[in-house]
């Protein structure tokens, strides 16, 4: 079993060097795409613009990113994946032979192990809802990828069916060839996540109860999570295994040390899912959210794109907000209130602004 990893392992380092050596002159566009595709940005970018357009679709990529980034982080402690940038240095596959020269970047000196990517689940995941999303509106039928229901569809569909679907998969390779190239993941690291986070994303269209749940769910789902990933963690601990076994690695391999950040490690994203999630809760289940969102300025188009715009430029501020890092219970208590906090905003406190003062504008032309 270990020969048949090495062999994978080698073959992923090989791909590795080519992409490197191949498109030297590209590393920027790989790095953007490592930037682009984090799900930071499925939080701070496409869910206010989402929410404010479909609050069903906006919803559900919640549920999606969150839940998906969480079983990738149960995943990755069960499976224990190596990553290219630290495997390369410690295995004795090439102790008869030079080892291909891996280059690092600022993004490859992520912490947690590698298996499967979170990049390219998350990815994969959060557009899949946003195609089906696109194609369910505009056909006003239920997504399937059967030939069958391709060939019913008249003809402007079926070209929207293919260009939306071929940009979707066009995504998932730069996302994949991008981690591969900046010595993150495996080649095999990346597949699998791509096909988990598909899943997931094709589960939760048959899960309907994320749109009408109460604050109490969600407070009860979210202590779930977290309950069972320290559960996990901890029950481990007690056998000798230690699921942090990474961050030792990640510190001994990378070539800066200031390229490894708490922000990559297995319980910041644990942290950042849940808070994300409480905030939903709160958000949804709040009198700001019913006076605006649910109100007659609801269904404005005014009213939407006002909260689009500064929903991005509110948040755009959120996210320059980095918590300290030196000190971690400090830095976990305010990465889980940052997150907490855009949901907030978004779902609740701006809508709550903008509906009082269009109608305080309306009072004044009456």
């Amino acid at each position: 079993m270990e020969a048949n990893m090495d062999l994978l392992h080698d073959a992923g380092i090989r791909a590795t060097h080519w992409l490197q050596e191949s498109f030297q002159g590209s590393q920027e566009w790989f790095l953007f795409i490592s930037f682009a595709a984090d799900l930071r940005n499925a939080f701070f970018v496409l869910f206010p613009i989402w929410f404010h357009c479909s609050e069903a679709v906006g919803v559900r990529l919640i549920w999606v990113a969150v839940i998906g980034d969480w079983l990738n982080l149960i995943f990755k402690w069960i499976l224990f994946g190596e990553r290219p940038y630290w495997w390369v240095h410690e295995t004795d596959y090439y102790r008869n032979m030079s080892a291909p020269a891996i280059q690092q970047f600022p993004l490859t000196c992520e912490t947690g192990p590698g298996s499967p990517s979170g990049h390219a689940m998350g990815a994969a995941g959060v557009y899949y809802v946003m195609v089906t999303a696109l194609l369910s509106a505009a056909t006003g039928k239920k997504q399937s990828k059967t030939l069958k229901y391709w060939m019913c569809l008249p003809a402007p569909h079926r070209v929207l069916w293919m260009v939306l679907w071929t940009g979707f998969w066009a995504v998932q390779v730069c996302v994949c060839l991008s981690r591969v190239f900046i010595a993150a993941h495996f080649p095999h690291q990346v597949i699998v996540g791509v096909i988990s986070g598909m899943a997931v994303a094709k589960s939760f269209q048959h899960i309907h109860f994320i749109y009408s749940a109460s604050l109490r769910r969600y407070l009860g789902i979210t202590f779930f999570l977290f309950s069972f990933a320290l559960g996990f963690y901890l029950l481990l601990r007690v056998v000798n295994v230690d699921l942090l076994w990474t961050l030792e690695k990640a510190r001994k391999w990378c070539a800066h040390p200031e390229w490894v950040h708490i922000d990559t490690t297995p319980f910041a994203s644990l942290i950042r899912n849940l808070g994300i999630l409480f905030g939903m809760g709160l958000a949804l289940n709040s009198h700001m959210y019913l006076e605006s969102c649910r109100g007659k300025q609801g269904q404005q188009l005014p009213f939407r794109l006002g909260c689009i715009v500064t929903s991005l430029l509110v948040l755009h501020l959120f996210d320059a907000f980095k918590p300290p890092s030196h000190m971690q219970l400090l830095f976990y208590l305010l990465s889980f209130c940052k997150s907490a906090a855009v949901p907030l905003a978004t779902v609740g406190l701006i809508p709550y602004c903008i509906s009082q003062l269009l109608t305080t504008q309306d009072k004044k032309a009456a």
